[in-house]
């Protein structure tokens, strides 16, 4: 659920961003406004890789597909039949994209007897009959495999469905199967390549084949770009909704920590982890957050979401919402990328025409101070949270020390490429009763609130915070790592506060995205400003599935 790294022109990567090393490759384009020169020149053409056929179901939303359900056109059967060969057809063979790890053998009987439903009692809700894909760390207790990509959880299977798989299957949705990622949601190595799992493989990113999907919810973010579901459940950490959303050319959401209950999610950290929805359009997030958020007794967490999680976000969808929004210009998020930088000003600009207050810069006081910090949470947090996860999973490793000597009697399958120097720093932490850790969160949370997000926002009166969720997709390499430049989701990762992205445009053929973030419980808010943008540049455009990309 870890993903990103900042970089600043004028300091060393700390720690963290080495230790997760995989992330928001930054950047938002205008590339796609049609008043821009830049934008015709950077987007992509419009004609698909060899061997890769048109899709019936390409680009279709939620609201489409529930028209084509109402009238009979098509069935949660037949819509699932025809994910299910798009699967077959472009992921598991030729491009390839190896974003889904597995396939419900279910899904066709539960599609069934939603279509049952649908005739006698009428649909019960907007994702009735529609194929979504989920990450596999979420516990579903079914024949499917819940392993975080390892093999150390083969075989395991867990006892009771997530909450979130458990809201989906309550709201009418067909789980497809779920998604490849970074294996154990890229905290096991500080060398790794997001994207990878000993049991999944690589998962290759749709835009361009020898382009990394980012990670951890590396999957999820290829799958709903490729059009092989409607829309997907990732989660995060740090940058791990938002960084393979944005390297993807899609929606993605980290809402406020406590919206979505995490029971049942195989854990990092409980202070910062979240799951979240990805999607190819505003509205789509919308619909599917909605359907996940609330109180939930297994996570005590979400006792505080209570009364803070409208029934339906797509009310707060406005496509003037940019008139008179208040938008700080978070610049210190900016200068890894020349290109994105110039791309990022041609949409300032297009936000001001369009009624937009911009506030700039609007910096953080902390920024770059809670970067140590943070990486000491999320190792004592491992430890704990995830010792008390393996508690309850019979036939696999029951700690994360049985975790550590599993990997190393299977080095071969399990760390081919990267080890896991994070797993065993996180072993060698005490409890969470410790000086070190105790200090480390109470200095993380001043930081990104008081000191950081909610400052900021106080003192220059925003809606929203913007800045490039990272750049173009970076080159995968398995023997070096990642080579993620720069993103924007430490600050609200950290403080636990909401965060979307938006597609903005392509830079060199490849897709980036603009982030939005602000207070805790402020989704409302972000989706509006988010919708705006989005109707504004309309700058989500279908993967080609191209082997490489001419620069």
């Amino acid at each position: 659920m870890k993903t990103q790294k900042n970089i600043s022109p004028d300091r060393e990567v700390p720690p963290r961003r080495r230790f997760l090393r995989t992330s928001l490759v930054g950047g938002v384009s205008a590339a796609v406004l049609p008043a821009l020169a830049s934008a015709r020149e950077l987007a992509p053409q419009a004609n698909l890789a060899v061997g890769v056929r048109p899709f019936e179901l390409d680009e279709a939303t939620v609201a489409d597909l529930q028209v084509a359900l109402a009238s009979g056109k098509f069935t949660a059967r037949s819509l699932t039949e025809k994910y299910l060969a798009r699967i077959e057809e472009i992921d598991r063979s030729r491009p390839g994209v190896n974003s889904v790890i597995e396939i419900n053998p279910e899904a066709l009987a539960i599609a069934e007897a939603l279509d049952g439903e649908r005739k006698s009692k009428g649909a019960r809700g907007p994702l009735h009959g529609i194929p979504v894909l989920i990450k596999d760390n979420i516990d579903t207790a079914d024949r499917m495999q819940t392993t975080a990509g390892s093999l150390a959880l083969m075989g395991s299977r867990p006892t009771r469905d997530a909450s979130v798989a458990q809201k989906l299957r309550e709201a009418g949705a067909v789980i497809l199967g779920k998604t490849n990622l970074s294996e154990w949601a890229n905290i096991r190595s500080s060398h790794a390549t997001s994207g990878w799992s000993g049991r999944g493989g690589l998962t290759k990113n749709p835009y361009a084949l020898d382009r990394n999907p980012c990670g951890s919810s590396s999957g999820s973010g290829a799958a709903v770009a490729a059009n092989l579901c409607m829309i997907a459940v990732g989660t995060e950490t740090d940058g791990s909704v938002v960084c393979p959303a944005s390297a993807n050319g899609i929606v993605g959401i980290k809402p406020t920590l406590g919206l979505v209950s995490r029971a049942g999610i195989i854990p990092i950290a409980h202070s910062q982890d979240t799951a979240g929805a990805m999607a190819r359009t505003v509205r789509d997030a919308a619909i599917v957050l909605a359907a996940l958020a609330g109180v939930d007794p297994r996570d005590t967490a979400t006792a505080e979401s209570s009364g803070k999680a409208p029934h339906e976000y797509t009310k707060s969808l406005d496509p003037e919402g940019l008139r008179g929004a208040r938008l700080g210009v978070a610049r210190k998020y900016f200068g890894f990328s020349d290109a994105v930088d110039a791309l990022m000003e041609d949409l300032i600009g297009e936000m001001k025409k369009h009624g937009a207050v911009i506030v700039d810069p609007t910096d953080l006081e902390s920024y770059g101070k809670f970067d140590d910090t943070e990486n000491t949470v999320l190792l004592y947090e491992l430890k704990t949270d995830l010792n008390a996860y393996l508690a309850n999973r019979t036939g696999a490793p029951a700690s994360l020390k049985e975790l550590i000597d599993f990997n190393q009697r299977n080095k071969n399958k399990e760390m081919p490429y990267f080890g896991q120097d994070l797993f065993i720093k996180a072993e060698a932490k005490g409890p969470l009763t410790s000086k070190e850790y105790l200090d480390a969160l109470e200095a993380n949370h001043r930081l990104t609130r008081k000191e950081g997000i909610d400052g900021v926002m106080d003192k220059f009166q925003l809606d929203a915070i913007l800045a490039p969720t990272g750049g173009p997709a970076w080159i995968t390499d398995l023997a070096n790592g990642d080579h993620s430049t720069g993103g924007s989701s430490n600050a609200a990762a950290v403080a636990g506060y909401p965060d979307i992205t938006v597609p903005a445009g392509f830079v060199f053929g490849l897709p980036v995205g603009i982030s939005f973030f602000g207070r805790a419980w402020s989704e409302p808010t972000l989706f509006k400003i988010a919708y705006a943008f989005e109707q504004m540049t309309k700058a989500r455009k279908a993967p080609q599935f191209l082997p490489t990309v001419k620069l």
